[in-house]
């Protein structure tokens, strides 16, 4: 499963890549993010439903308490990208 996701709100200076890739770790899947111009935070995730959904379902919640998820725009599909690890970018 291939998701790209767009998230908005607290979402830039307060860890969010780190945590991101430090959870991504967590739930084996891989892709990467990075923060956009406008203020979100892009991340392309792959690996199975069940990790996608889990890490998805963390990242709804903000991860850590500084960080606060507002809006998340989510586009799945079931090809892959073919991505070996999450990165930072």
């Amino acid at each position: 499963m291939h998701a790209h996701v767009i998230v908005s709100g607290r979402v830039q200076g307060v860890g969010f890549r780190f945590t991101a890739q430090q959870k991504a770790v967590q739930y084996n899947v891989n892709g990467w993010v990075q923060n956009k111009s406008d203020g979100t935070v892009e991340l392309e995730v792959e690996g199975n439903d069940h990790q996608v959904n889990t890490f998805l379902n963390e990242l709804k919640k903000g991860f850590n308490p500084a960080i606060k998820v507002e809006d998340m725009q989510v586009d799945t599909q079931q090809d892959e990208k073919g991505y070996r690890h999450f990165s930072i970018k």
